[in-house]
């Protein structure tokens, strides 16, 4: 009983961990799962394979495989019981991808997606696992597609130059459009519109107004930029084609900058103008307001003296009243009581 308690919890443990991993038909073998370090590239319509290997490097035969894309649940392709399990394998890849079993024994297992398609540009996980102990990496699949050769055409005159369009389309991913003039300097000004059909495939649209008379031939470009392949197409501009200057049309522009100028001139003298004949009309109104205000002042301050006056001689009116009636009264009393002879 001593010995057992002196013993460290690891060594109890490892009976249980062999009986599980008996039972299980595993080992306690530990191995890590490495995949490619670099983007795996393929193109549309061909096949692409996504491989990933153990290491070390064991016997891979026995182990469960997995690919599959965002979710564990959504399997690309798995591998159980030496052979391929169909039950949770996503709907797109169903008749498409299968395991290279080649170099399966030396722990390396592939999976080729035949028919590439733009669905399967993205991330990918490769998942092992054997008996309890599994590992996963992590690879990218990048898609790439040439399309069509660009088309180029004049579209006719625009402002002072020449517009000439260039259209591609079936590319993937979103293409690069460059233009060229006939030494090879680039045309930095032009406009570009890129349009996406139901297969995810992009189609370009870019419009160039050439305006120097000298330049020849101009070359549109698309450029896929994961497989760093291009298509050309170069068209010829005669000069004769370019808008030719009139003296009439310059005479034109010059009266019309004028004209231009005059009214621009005659607009700022209206409006200078209108802004004095305002400032004077509000001037003349603060005045109006300032003597009506001193009239109805003026007017206030007479009718308060008015309303004084009338106020004064009423009481000097009852006053004098009061004083006629006092002195009566007195002359009365005195008349009454003077002792007669």
């Amino acid at each position: 009983m001593e010995d057992l308690s002196c013993c460290p919890v690891l060594c109890r443990l490892t009976p249980l961990l062999l009986l599980i991993q008996l039972l299980t038909g595993g080992s306690l073998e530990e191995f890590s799962v490495l995949g490619p370090s670099d983007p795996i590239v393929a193109v549309l319509g061909g096949d692409a394979v996504l491989s990933c290997r153990v290491f070390p490097a064991m016997n891979a035969e026995d182990m469960e495989l997995r690919w599959f894309r965002s979710k564990f649940s959504e399997a690309v392709f798995i591998y159980q019981n030496r052979q391929e399990q169909k039950e949770e394998q996503l709907a797109g890849y169903a008749g498409r991808a299968s395991l290279v079993r080649d170099f399966l024994s030396q722990g390396e297992a592939a999976v080729r997606i035949g028919q590439v398609q733009v669905s399967d540009n993205g991330l990918y996980t490769c998942f092992f696992r054997k008996g309890v102990f599994y590992e996963e990496a992590s690879l990218e699949l990048k898609v790439a597609g040439v399309g069509s050769a660009p088309e180029v055409r004049i579209t006719g005159p625009e402002e002072d130059g020449i517009r000439v369009l260039c259209t591609a389309s079936g590319w993937f991913p979103k293409p690069q459009v460059q233009w060229r003039d006939g030494s090879g300097e680039k045309f930095l000004a032009f406009s570009e519109a890129h349009t996406q059909d139901a297969e995810g495939l992009f189609s370009v649209e870019a419009a160039l107004v050439v305006r120097d008379r000298s330049v020849g031939n101009v070359t549109c470009s698309v450029l896929n930029p994961v497989l760093g392949q291009e298509k050309a197409m170069a068209i010829f501009i005669p000069e004769p084609f370019f808008p030719q200057a009139s003296p009439w049309k310059v005479a034109f522009l010059v009266s019309l900058t004028v004209l231009m100028l005059l009214v621009l001139g005659a607009g700022c003298y209206i409006r200078r103008e209108h802004s004095i004949k305002l400032r004077e009309m509000e001037e003349k109104r603060h005045l109006w307001q300032a003597k009506e205000e001193a009239r109805q002042t003026k007017e206030k301050a007479l009718q308060d003296r008015a309303e004084l006056q009338a106020q004064l001689n009423w009481r000097k009116d009852v006053y004098l009243a009061g004083w006629k009636k006092a002195q009566l009264y007195a002359d009365w009393r005195t008349e009454k009581f003077q002792p007669r002879e």
